[in-house]
């Protein structure tokens, strides 16, 4: 009888293939399935957006209008070819979310080897604060994507002796869009301060052919005239791109606090719709024992990378709590930093027993199990029944649309349900003002003093998600 060979069959040769494409059909799935499922309703923040978004006009760049501008256009895009409508608001979340989730695999797989960088992608793109930041219209995933982007790009520069000037561009074409996202400014300087404190890139960046290093350059200088242009027109732009909008200086501290309590907190924060906590107890655990096995060799790029974007990460958690979504990607270098000490430490028990180290794949396999179906459920469930959270998020656009069909939208002047439901009117019969007419059926978005003149109460809309149930009152013509 012929010896089976392991090591010749194709599942274990073609393994960590079957794993990635496994792990990035999940993925892809999870990413148009969750944000239709845990958060079909809207908040206050992606309508805000939406807003933004529809009112972007041609010579944004020119007029000062250039906070998050690569994302606004991309929401824009969307809700002029689906309509408004929550899933063409999360659009844009999700198709930077595939390329987000991608980016991060391939930077693990590049640092790390195929076991470590699979078990990590699979632990950080299932977590809870990459999939709520997929199902949140807003552009707050741009905090993460930028600087996900170039880092890939940084290391298809750094990892080869002639880097393709291709990736040049596209790192300074990257570099310049991302200046437009709030905090990234501070990110683009870190990133040059980061270079001339490294002895190894800075032999990198000489090596680099002189001519796209040249037209590089150029590209992020134009970028950075046209920024100081803008801010000289409007200086709003300067306050929202360095902190936030209502950022308070004695506040710093407290927003720090603010900002990391959904991370070492097991019950939801009230200040706003975050999910706690944002990475389960297992990952976190495993990011301390990757920060100390990074203590040896600090100063090679990955491990010094890490620690800085920890302390970069609660620099700008001062600024806005929000941004602390950002600690997704330092936690993913130090989790994968983790997971590589604690199977060279398992591996070096057993270092010619293969028995050993094919056991350890069932309690590895349960710990995944009970690591990753808890988060996506947690993401499910908590916005739709979580008492402090859900109260953040309405259906009212969802029932808007089902239940009205040519009526006159009333709600309060230079509100943001005024500016978001006025983008129904190009694509709907209906009407929104401020000043009810008797052309037409009437729908309050709240209760009014008294009865419109000529009209009465016909229904009332409930939706589940309202505290009191009752969201539209109907008003129709007396005699009708």
């Amino acid at each position: 009888m012929k010896k089976i060979i392991i090591s010749k069959l194709f599942l274990y040769k073609h393994r960590f293939k079957i794993g990635y494409i496994l792990l990035g059909l999940a993925f892809v799935g999870l990413l148009f399935l969750v944000p239709l499922i845990a958060q079909k309703n809207l908040s206050t923040a992606e309508m805000e957006s939406a807003v933004s978004s529809y009112n972007l006009e041609p010579d944004a760049v020119f007029n000062g209008d250039l906070v998050d501008l690569p994302y606004r256009l991309l929401q824009k895009v969307s809700i002029l070819a689906f309509g408004l409508t929550p899933f063409a608001i999360k659009l844009p979340n999700i198709i930077i979310g595939i390329l987000l989730g991608f980016l991060l695999i391939l930077i693990l797989n590049r640092w790390f080897k195929n076991n470590v960088s699979l078990l990590a992608s699979i632990l950080m793109t299932l977590s809870t604060i990459f999939l709520s930041l997929i199902g949140t219209g807003t552009p707050l995933i741009m905090l993460v994507f930028w600087p996900v982007l170039l880092l890939w790009l940084g290391s298809k520069i750094q990892g080869e002796k002639r880097p393709e000037p291709i990736f040049c561009f596209a790192f300074a074409l990257s570099l310049l869009l991302s200046i437009f996202t709030p905090y990234m400014i501070y990110f683009a300087i870190f990133c040059v301060i980061f270079v001339l404190s490294q002895p190894h890139l800075r032999f990198v960046i000489k090596r680099l052919p002189k001519i796209p290093f040249i037209i590089t350059a150029l590209i992020v200088v134009a970028g950075i005239a046209l920024l100081i242009t803008n801010i000289v027109q409007a200086p709003s732009v300067m306050m929202e791109l360095f902190f936030a909008k209502d950022f308070v200086t004695g506040e710093f501290f407290n927003n720090i606090a603010n900002g990391m309590m959904p991370i070492f907190s097991w019950s939801t924060s009230p200040d706003g719709p975050i999910l706690s906590p944002l990475v389960s107890l297992p990952v976190f655990a495993l990011a301390p024992i990757g920060l100390f096995s990074t203590t040896k060799g600090f100063f090679a790029s990955r491990n010094s990378i890490a620690t800085l974007l920890l302390i970069f990460t609660v620099v700008i958690t001062g600024f806005n709590p929000s941004s602390v979504v950002f600690i997704i990607i330092p936690l993913s270098i130090l989790v994968a930093h983790g997971l590589k000490y604690v199977l060279e430490k398992w591996y070096g028990l057993f270092p010619e027993n293969p028995y050993a180290r094919i056991s350890a794949l069932i309690p590895l396999s349960i710990l995944f199990a009970i690591i990753i179906l808890p988060n996506i459920l947690h993401n499910m469930y908590s916005y739709r029944f979580n008492p402090n959270v859900a109260p953040y998020y309405t259906n009212n656009l969802s029932i808007i649309r089902e239940k009205l069909t040519n009526e006159t939208i009333v709600a309060e002047p230079e509100s943001v349900e005024y500016d978001f439901y006025k983008i129904l009117e190009g694509s709907t019969d209906l009407k929104v003002t401020d000043t009810p007419t008797k052309d037409r059926a009437l729908a309050f978005l709240k209760k009014p003093a008294k009865t419109p003149e000529g009209y009465h109460l016909s229904r009332i809309i409930t939706s589940e998600k309202s505290d009191n149930s009752d969201i539209i009152y109907l008003y129709t013509v007396e005699g009708e």
